[in-house]
């Protein structure tokens, strides 16, 4: 049997602050600057700049966070079955922070122990764990700390559906996220929706950012004999995909890799014992990425 309800989360956490009333009229430097864009393939290297954002305007920055932690409760929303249990942040950007398989009592996600905002988004307070949905430019989503609206909706068999949506505006779109657990599914469904209601194209780049336990034995695959090696040394290099790669623990230094993804596009995290997650798409969200 399929259910949705609210909880609260107990964690530890620090405040997340008042944004900044000062508007971040300085162009933000970009985290990766590629100096080879000639050698790359034409389309690539058109993509590389293109949607670029200068400003996270209209929006305003979140650096009012502290460093202190007092135990807190953070609003969260369960769907559940026999199989799996999603607990989903609404009011920290839609995070799904936990994806429990209740036979075996695992959690198959990074679940933090903690809340604390750091530095890394494009209004500047993010946090890490669970699953993170990005809408809007390259970086971390400017709603990843922000509430968005929830509702229950009934799904195609009659189960209950968890549906978010907001309005993201840097690039003035509408989206939504709808959540699907059927009955005695061992699969989360989730439906991402984004909608244009201009008359003009509107550049846009969605991603989902899934974080996962990280150990000695820890494999990180996907359908890709190459990828796209970014060390953050200026280069963009095309790289066989060796074993030693697939092993984020075994990494000596920070570096993405984007995947030259064959045939349907998946990527799983796998244990030494065979366990882990599978992450696995329709064929439109075609890339997928490493980040150790």
């Amino acid at each position: 049997m399929t259910r949705l309800y609210r909880t609260g989360l107990l964690l530890p956490a620090a405040e997340l602050g008042p944004e900044n009333p000062l508007p971040p009229l300085r162009k933000p430097e970009a985290v990766a600057k590629v100096s080879n864009v000639d050698e790359l393939p034409p389309d690539l290297a058109e993509n590389i700049g293109y949607g670029r954002l200068d400003t996270p305007l209209p929006c305003l920055l979140q650096d009012g966070y502290t460093r202190e932690r007092t135990e807190r409760e953070l609003a969260a929303l369960v769907l559940e079955n026999d199989e799996l249990r999603a607990t989903v942040l609404p009011s920290l950007g839609g995070r799904l922070y936990s994806l429990v398989h209740k036979p075996s009592g695992r959690e198959l996600l990074y679940r933090n122990p903690v809340f604390q905002p750091a530095n890394l988004a494009l209004r500047d307070a993010w946090f890490a764990g669970g699953v993170e949905w990005n809408l809007g430019s390259t970086g971390h989503t400017t709603l990843t700390c922000e509430p968005m609206f929830a509702a229950e909706i009934e799904g195609p068999d009659g189960t209950p559906m968890l549906r978010l949506w907001e309005w993201e505006r840097t690039r003035d779109l509408p989206y939504q996220i709808d959540f699907w657990l059927p009955d005695g599914s061992d699969h989360l469904l989730v439906a991402v929706r984004v909608r244009n209601p201009h008359p003009h194209d509107v550049p846009v780049y969605w991603w989902s950012n899934i974080a996962v336990p990280q150990n000695e034995g820890t494999r990180v695959l996907a359908p890709a004999t190459q990828a796209w090696h970014y060390g953050y040394s200026g280069r963009l290099d095309l790289v066989d995909v060796p074993g030693e790669l697939t092993y984020p623990a075994r990494a000596e230094a920070a570096a993405d890799y984007f995947f030259e993804v064959t045939g349907r596009p998946w990527v799983a995290a796998v244990e030494a014992d065979g366990t882990g997650v599978a992450q696995l798409s329709t064929g439109r969200l075609r890339g997928r990425k490493l980040f150790l």
